[in-house]
């Protein structure tokens, strides 16, 4: 009989690989991370670099990129193991993939042999925690506004600026920063301990809140001509590492979807009301089958466009398709779940309300709904609607 959360018997479509590969990450995480979230999701204070070094010997952090210590798992693996990490919590899911497919992902495909050999084997270890700036306190999802920038001074740039909500900033031994330049947007790799650098922890947030949130400032950040990343100008670097990430949400948040299911079925079943579990009542039933058919469904979209990845097809239309569907599918299950939960569902005893309010973040960032819903509707009429 499959898993309860495997209604469509979606595992059946994985190749022995992939289920082993998702099978040791799901142990590190139920080993490593479960134990301890309830309390870091509590306190809002999450060890971000001791998890860094565990994620990276258990081999997850760039786990999809080839050489420099990092894996070279294929797309589908890869989302699976992010399925893992969210089922926990998405602020971990987040650590993992603004490491590996944002800062990681835009040294690997950008970088200069040099900055690849300095930072990519460090960051695939854990030893060195990598950050993204690219949103900024003015601009989130017009990328193009930005005012940081980045001027040639002889040899050298200079930077100036700031970048908000971004992950791992104020932890981080190293951030991929875009900035304006005369010649366009073009990318930096800042090591944080560069003199004008300094990253703020961003503090009572009622969400993510096991993840390191930080507000990035610099001034008159002096970086070698080295520090330019020589393979990306303009949107197309960030837009590209982005799109990374964001295929990794696709995966990820079927993975808070399936705890708040499991959590429901489980509660469901053990819970008496009326002299019987309140599983026994048409109503709950009701929300339970729709939770596990919008849960199914979105596995099966994921796992879809990680095939289409791999075969080298997949669009970034589809990604937001994909971004924008189980995003809203899984925040959809967690407010359900909650009401199955009744008032226990408010409990930090459960996952569902911590996983609920970070999906709400999930839902905006790195795309926000309606950023994905215009990148749709411009690949359906060939119309743009951003400007």
């Amino acid at each position: 009989m499959n898993a309860p959360h495997d209604l469509l018997d979606v595992d059946h479509l994985l190749s022995d690989e992939e289920r082993a590969i998702r099978d040791t990450a799901r142990r590190f995480a139920q080993d490593q991370l479960a134990p301890h979230v309830a309390e870091w999701a509590e306190t809002g204070e999450l060890p971000a670099r001791d998890i860094a070094k565990q994620m990276g010997g258990a081999g997850l952090l760039g786990m999809h990129l080839s050489g420099y210590g990092c894996a070279g798992v294929g797309p589908t693996a890869y989302g699976l193991a992010s399925i893992e990490l969210e089922a926990i919590d998405s602020g971990l899911r987040s650590l993992f993939s603004v490491q590996g497919s944002l800062a990681m992902y835009s040294i690997h495909a950008y970088g200069s042999e040099e900055q690849k050999q300095q930072w990519l084997p460090g960051m695939a270890a854990g030893d060195h925690v990598g950050a993204f700036g690219l949103t900024e306190p003015d601009h989130g999802s017009n990328p193009n506004g930005m005012r940081t920038r980045a001027k040639r001074d002889g040899a050298d740039w200079v930077l100036n600026g700031a970048k908000m909500w971004i992950t791992n900033g104020s932890v981080a031994d190293v951030v991929v920063v875009w900035a304006q330049t005369d010649d366009g947007i073009r990318g930096f790799v800042v090591p944080t301990d560069t003199p004008g650098f300094s990253g703020r922890a961003i503090k009572h947030k009622m969400s993510m809140r096991a993840s390191v949130t930080s507000e990035l400032t610099f001034e008159d950040m002096r970086l070698p001509g080295s520090a330019l990343l020589p393979g990306a100008e303009g949107l197309r670097g960030p837009l590209g590492a982005l799109n990374e990430a964001r295929f990794g949400i696709v995966f990820g948040t079927t993975g808070a979807a399936r705890s708040c299911l499991e959590t429901a079925i489980d509660y469901a079943t053990t819970r008496t009301q009326f002299d019987k579990p309140i599983g026994a009542f048409q109503l709950t039933q009701g929300k339970l089958a729709d939770m596990s058919v919008a849960h199914g469904t979105a596995l099966l979209l994921s796992v879809h466009l990680g095939r289409l990845k791999e075969a080298g097809v997949l669009k970034p239309a589809q990604v937001s398709a994909g971004k924008l569907n189980n995003t809203r599918v899984a925040l959809d299950i967690a407010r359900t779940a909650r009401t199955i939960l009744g008032a226990n569902g408010i409990s930090g005893e459960y996952s569902v309300m911590r996983h609920a309010n970070n999906l709400e973040s999930v839902l905006t960032y790195e795309g926000t709904a309606e950023i994905h819903q215009l990148t749709i509707g411009r690949e359906l009429t060939g119309l743009s609607a951003f400007a």
